[in-house]
C-alpha cells in the first residue's frame, strides 16, 4: 500500500541535512495543508519535537513524518523531491488531487477543498 506522502531518496538527505544543520536531530518532518495562497491552499513542511493523537506517523528513509489526519485525503499520494540545479536546489511537491495551481508555484485546490485564497 502506498504512503499518503512519499519522500524520495534526494528529499529525505536533503531533509537529514536540514536537521543536522538546525541541530533538529530525532525530530519529526511535519508535511501539511494550510489555506491561503492564490489557489487557496498551500503547502508546508517544518519539524516538530513531538506527535499527537491526529497525526500519522510515517517512517521513510529513517525520516518520522508526520500528517494530520485531516491533510491525509488531501495529500494521499503526494511525492515530496528535492532537485538540484545550477540555480540551487530546492523541493518539489507532486501533488495526484491538485486540480489547479497558480503561477508562483506553491498554492493549489482540489475537487473537494478549494481553500481559502488570498492574492499573491
Amino acid at each position: 500500500m502506498a504512503q499518503v506522502v512519499e519522500l524520495t531518496e534526494a528529499a529525505s538527505f536533503q531533509v537529514k541535512e536540514m536537521m543536522r544543520h538546525n541541530e533538529e536531530e530525532g525530530a519529526f518532518l511535519r508535511v501539511a495543508v494550510k489555506g491561503g495562497g492564490c489557489s487557496g491552499l498551500t503547502y508546508g513542511m517544518g519539524f516538530e519535537k513531538e506527535h499527537g493523537p491526529e497525526d500519522d506517523v510515517l517512517e521513510q528513509f529513517g525520516l518520522q513524518i508526520l500528517v494530520a489526519k485531516e491533510d491525509a485525503p488531501i495529500l494521499n499520494g503526494t511525492v515530496v523531491d528535492y532537485k538540484q540545479s545550477l540555480m540551487g536546489g530546492g523541493f518539489t511537491i507532486e501533488n495526484p488531487n491538485a486540480i489547479a495551481s497558480c503561477g508562483c508555484g506553491t498554492s493549489f485546490r482540489t475537487a473537494k477543498k478549494a481553500g481559502t485564497p488570498e492574492n499573491c
